[in-house]
């Protein structure tokens, strides 16, 4: 290697471990920070001088630290009730002179094959929304086995709580609870204003996810009527073009009528494959409404900004999904099932 050619591969190589020591010193370069204890409760760090709330901390993110506090205690619920049932199991099996909990579940609980009716299935399928012509025989097999599956922790499941029905598994840590408080402002509502259950619902009317909510709100205006207060927000995202539009309409619809504005809202729900102007116009003409000042509503585009507002208020609050929900500010994040739902209203109902 001549000594230019040897000269330049060195020069090379200086620099290179010249910026490589600079990336590193970059990356190592941290905000100046020192752990100690709260001065008092509630503050957890003070910055040039001025004290910093946990609730000032986590303003922008409440929904998201809601979220992870639920999957802390989920996870510690599901590790509790797999210990529990090993335990009891394994002593129940002890005394039947069986040699282990699993011997004892199908011996004692199982009691032999487990069957799944056909009336059964076709119900699985229909509440899934499983289209006919998505279920070959193997996806159909995949389907009995996942159902034989949840019905051998349902037995199990059923036979714990039997056993453990005289003498109760004490818990020492609480269910996580959010007080997240939002304004109802003048959006859409239905049932009691002085209802002691509240539900903000923060829904996308493009959104698949928010079909599935929008059932759901029925099944709990029919289940709970006037003991609970349904609270409409409009949060369109970004990828969604004919959310935005959807909701403008909505809000024309409700100006007429919160009645007519409810019937609108389930009307879109069931045809969102239908979300243009003239098809918005046509449901909010099924839903009741004046065609004529719904046009003239609709065209103006009069609430564009009450739906900026609305999406801006979610983002602010940490609502990052749709459809996401608050009952009495507890968060209740995605379509979930309704027995969820009732849990919380029914506890809510219950309290002092």
């Amino acid at each position: 290697m001549n000594k230019k050619r040897t000269l330049g591969v060195l020069g090379a190589a200086i620099l290179t471990a010249a910026v490589m020591v600079a990336c590193t010193e970059n990356a190592k370069a941290k905000i100046n920070m020192v752990f100690k204890d709260a001065p008092k409760a509630g503050v957890v760090a003070k910055i040039n001088g001025e004290e910093i709330s946990e609730e000032q901390l986590i303003a922008e993110a409440q929904v998201e630290m809601m979220q992870i506090k639920k999957q802390e205690y989920d996870l510690k619920i599901g590790l509790l009730n797999k210990m529990v049932s090993d335990r009891v199991l394994g002593a129940e099996a002890k005394k039947e002179g069986l040699a282990t909990a699993e011997e004892y579940i199908t011996k004692k609980i199982l009691k032999g094959e487990i069957k799944i009716s056909d009336s059964d299935y076709k119900k699985f399928v229909k509440e899934k929304n499983i289209p006919e012509s998505n279920i070959n025989d193997q996806v159909k097999e995949r389907i009995y086995s996942y159902m034989k599956e949840q019905k051998r922790e349902e037995m199990i499941q059923g036979a714990v709580a039997k056993l453990t029905k005289g003498t109760p598994v004490e818990v020492y840590f609480q269910k996580p609870k959010s007080n997240i408080k939002i304004e109802a402002g003048n959006s859409p509502s239905t049932g009691n204003e002085n209802a002691k259950v509240t539900i903000y619902e923060f829904s996308d009317f493009q959104c698949p996810f928010c079909s599935k909510g929008a059932k759901i709100v029925g099944d709990i205006k029919k289940k709970y009527g006037n003991k609970v207060r349904i609270v409409f927000k409009n949060f369109p995202l970004p990828m969604h073009q004919d959310a935005g539009p959807a909701s403008e309409a909505a809000l024309c619809v409700n100006e007429q009528s919160k009645e007519k504005f409810w019937k609108f809202h389930d009307i879109v729900f069931a045809n969102q494959s239908n979300l243009d102007s003239e098809s918005l116009a046509k449901h909010a003409k099924a839903a009741g409404a004046d065609e004529k000042k719904f046009k003239e509503c609709f065209e103006s585009k009069k609430f564009a900004d009450a739906v900026k507002s609305d999406l801006a208020y979610g983002e602010k609050l940490g609502v990052r999904s749709t459809p996401t929900f608050f009952i009495n500010g507890q968060l209740m994040a995605g379509a979930l099932p309704i027995e969820q739902f009732s849990e919380v209203i029914d506890e809510e109902l219950e309290s002092k």
